[in-house]
């Protein structure tokens, strides 16, 4: 059974997902509360439970203030899914990364010289600088001090719809992306 948890941090805000398993191993020994369930069951010899579908923490964890991990949907967050160039706003599979420098000028992959942009405008920019190719940043790229809000995604017609009430960004269930 491959079934996932939503963790839900102690106000409430979806932090992550995780196996139904690890949800009952955090419920007894004390970290989170079941908030929803699913309707399958686990059974062992002396108890029957139903699957946790949310789960909330009882409290604040530090690893949640954490430096904030250099990846692409870290990124894609950073820029509120936004090309930088051209400023429109496209889904993930839109989107790539573009250095700003490019490495074949020295550029380094870093929260400073990444930025997310289309793939139509990624390759008009090609390998030049922004000022090189005449395509102005719309805000230079920064190391965020905080974890975006948004910094794990799914397709919304998988996601059960017992979670529809803690993740508010959430397109309706039945909608077609």
């Amino acid at each position: 059974m491959s079934v996932r948890t939503l963790l839900l941090s102690c106000g409430r805000d979806p932090v992550a997902l995780i196996s139904w398993k690890r949800a009952l191993t955090l419920f007894f020994s004390g970290k989170v509360e079941i908030l929803e369930e699913y309707d399958k069951e686990v059974r062992s010899v002396s108890f029957v439970m139903r699957v946790p579908a949310v789960v909330k923490l009882l409290y604040k964890i530090p690893w949640l203030k954490r430096d904030v991990k250099f990846s692409r949907a870290s990124i894609y967050a950073r820029d509120e899914f936004t090309c930088q160039y051209c400023g429109d706003e496209k889904g993930s599979e839109e989107l790539n990364l573009d250095h700003v420098v490019p490495r074949a000028q020295g550029g380094k992959t870093s929260w400073t010289n990444i930025v997310t942009s289309c793939i139509p405008c990624n390759l008009k920019k090609g390998n030049r600088t922004p000022v090189q190719a005449e395509m102005p940043l719309l805000r230079e790229p920064i190391h965020p001090k905080s974890v975006p809000a948004f910094i794990f995604e799914f397709k919304t017609r998988s996601a059960p719809e017992i979670w529809r009430n803690y993740c508010y960004w959430m397109l309706p269930l039945n909608e077609e992306k």
